[in-house]
């Protein structure tokens, strides 16, 4: 267990599941990435996008149906692996 989401963990320990959880996240417009991305999640997610006012960054939240507080650092554990992803 890393310590890096300790202090979320908190947090997230203290919502009440299954809920929606929203994730944010901002990255260089890349098509690819994108897809990489949404692969993380599975097919009941929602998506939405939306490009920076110059387009050159792409903005997006997730909207997932989570069971627990560990099913959401997984989440933000693998859009780690994914480069140049930053979690808002």
């Amino acid at each position: 267990m890393s310590d890096k989401y300790k202090k979320i963990r908190e947090i997230l320990e203290g919502y009440n599941y299954p809920m929606v959880y929203p994730f944010k996240f901002i990255f260089l417009e890349d098509q690819d990435k994108l897809v990489q991305i949404k692969n993380v999640f599975d097919e009941t997610a929602e998506f939405s996008v939306k490009a920076s006012k110059e387009g050159k960054y792409t903005a997006i939240t997730i909207k997932q149906m989570m069971l627990n507080a560990e099913d959401i650092i997984s989440k933000y554990e693998q859009m780690e692996k994914i480069k140049g992803v930053i979690t808002l």
